[in-house]
């Protein structure tokens, strides 16, 4: 009777093992769904969408950007999580819902590391400072100036409470030995608005998203949070150059799969992933919005992932940052 259920088991598994495979061979043959989980037109979004039209060739079949915004981008990655493990609901990753918010709010309706499957890194762009035009500093140390002399006189907008905006933001105040008070909005396109009506002085958003302000005039690049200056912006300093290089990470943005997403469907978008963001068109539209490409394999996506993460745990404890400041 044992052996005959052993025998049962073992052809159940080979079973199983034969309709993974030939499912993954007739994979993908529907459409599949990107989730952003911010709305329209913030960093998140714009990276998303331009990398979900060259994924779409590569797989052959179209990829839907689906926004799906709140809670500073919590609402759409649980949604990823609890999806069905079949590789057509994808979601973007970014540090805002996987390190800040986790770290910030531990009673997030999900783990970013054990419900999600790495795939690659799509890119990383800077954060950066901002100022309406008619704020009164032209430059960083005009800038530093004023805010040192009326703590808590001057307040900055961003896309969300423990989102990757207010991060860089409480790390610039500890650095600097300042203080300004934050204005959480719910996504960097309302955040935008009432920065250029002047009803708030101060942005903290991504590069990809305020570029169009710093072009037009609406909005000055104070400082960019990353390692070196950007071809973009090229006349704007560095945390690091203004003495603040514990600042100057710039965020990343990546693509995960629910965590019980096959193995051999991961392979299958992640290849496609690293051949999509080689594309010479995608190159150029992440230089013209002020990212860089990435295209890690999922190991050093998952590593990104952690390490991040593990950083913002150790900022919000210094900080004493929780999800309603």
């Amino acid at each position: 009777m044992r052996i005959k259920i052993e025998k049962c088991l073992i052809v159940f598994i080979i079973y199983i093992l034969l309709a993974s495979a030939v499912f993954a061979q007739n994979f993908p043959n529907k459409p599949l769904k990107l989730v952003v989980p911010y709305p329209p037109g913030g960093t998140t979004d714009l990276i998303g969408r331009a990398f979900a039209l060259k994924l779409g060739k590569e797989l052959r079949q179209q990829v839907i950007v689906d926004n799906r915004n709140g809670a500073s981008g919590s609402l759409g990655t649980e949604i990823v999580a609890k999806s069905s493990p079949d590789g057509y609901t994808l979601g973007m990753s970014s540090v805002a819902p996987f390190a800040v918010n986790p770290a910030c709010n531990p009673r997030v309706n999900y783990d970013p590391i054990r419900d999600f499957k790495p795939i690659t890194e799509i890119a990383s762009s800077p954060h950066v400072i901002l100022v309406n035009k008619a704020f009164p500093a032209k430059n960083y140390t005009e800038f530093l100036s004023l805010i040192k002399a009326a703590p808590g006189k001057y307040s900055f907008a961003t896309a969300g409470t423990c989102g990757t905006g207010h991060m860089v933001g409480a790390s610039f105040m500890y650095a600097s030995h300042t203080q300004m008070l934050h204005i959480p909005y719910r996504g960097a396109g309302p955040a935008a608005i009432d920065v250029l009506a002047n009803q708030v002085p101060v942005l903290i958003d991504g590069l990809p998203s305020t570029l169009g302000y710093i072009r037009n005039g609406s909005m000055r690049a104070i400082v960019i949070a990353s390692p070196k200056r950007s071809e973009t912006i090229p006349d704007i300093p560095t945390f690091a150059e203004v003495g603040l290089e514990e600042v100057s990470e710039p965020s990343w943005y990546g693509l995960v799969a629910p965590a019980s997403t096959p193995d051999n469907i991961l392979k299958i978008l992640s290849a496609a992933s690293i051949k999509a963001l080689k594309d010479p068109i995608l190159l150029d539209l992440f230089n013209t919005l002020g990212a860089i490409a990435g295209g890690t394999t999922p190991e050093e996506h998952g590593t990104q992932i952690k390490r991040t993460l593990e950083r913002m745990r150790l900022l919000v404890k210094e900080q004493s940052i929780a999800p309603d400041n």
